[in-house]
């Protein structure tokens, strides 16, 4: 990967309408995360050196495929540090999101860093997906659970009825691999490759995962 392009590089080509003032917010993410993630072991500390590309450009693929509407709201499943609601927030601060994770010192670390780039459009709970009971346009995640077990938990709570995003409201999951198996039971999903649009090595497997809620309504 020593050829490979680095964050900046690959931020300008996916993101090329991107303000500075936001673009700095990204960037401040690095810091805070490292000093965090030395108390709290919410990244992998092999794997801390790679947190932009691997973690937060990660995270912000999610929008090359869907633009969210203002006042847009937003549930990230599992968020463990942040991901991949917290670069997804700074991207769009005019959505609201709700990140939950059942693990107290991970969402400690996800508000430390909410707070630590002046986020105004973040909220942090520590509790399970199946305490919550409000209603969101998008569920999202990163790799939290298989598909169709993470929509079994969630379709109540998304409401079907839509904004005027690109997109119909719906989950978002950011996955690998073969995901036949997992989506058998979903109706009119889609699959996108994030290799398609981000010239780095780490994203040759990677997918977006679209399940419309409209088309999968919980009986």
């Amino acid at each position: 990967m020593d050829n490979a392009p680095n964050f900046s590089e690959l931020l300008s080509a996916l993101f090329p309408e991107l303000d500075a003032e936001r673009a700095a917010h990204l960037a401040a993410l690095e810091p805070i995360y490292r000093e965090w993630n030395a108390r709290i072991n919410v990244v992998s500390r092999k794997d801390i050196d790679n947190l932009m590309i691997h973690h937060v450009l990660h995270s912000l693929a999610i929008a090359r495929f869907v633009h969210f509407a203002p006042d847009t709201r937003l549930l990230d499943v599992g968020t463990g540090g942040g991901f991949p609601g917290i670069p997804l927030a700074v991207l769009f601060p005019d959505c609201r999101f709700t990140l939950i994770d059942r693990i107290g010192k991970k969402t400690k670390v996800a508000a430390a860093v909410a707070e630590g780039v002046g986020l105004q459009n973040v909220e942090v709970l520590h509790e399970n997906v199946t305490e919550e009971r409000r209603r969101f346009d998008f569920v999202i995640s990163r790799a939290v659970m298989r598909a169709d077990e993470l929509y079994a938990l969630v379709a109540k709570r998304i409401d079907a009825k839509g904004k005027a995003s690109s997109m119909p409201n719906g989950m978002l999951c950011l996955k690998g691999g073969d995901l036949t198996e997992e989506t058998q039971g979903l109706k009119n999903i889609q699959e996108f490759s994030l290799a398609d649009h981000i010239a780095h090595p780490f994203f040759e497997t990677k997918k977006l995962l679209y399940v419309p809620a409209a088309t999968n309504l919980p009986r």
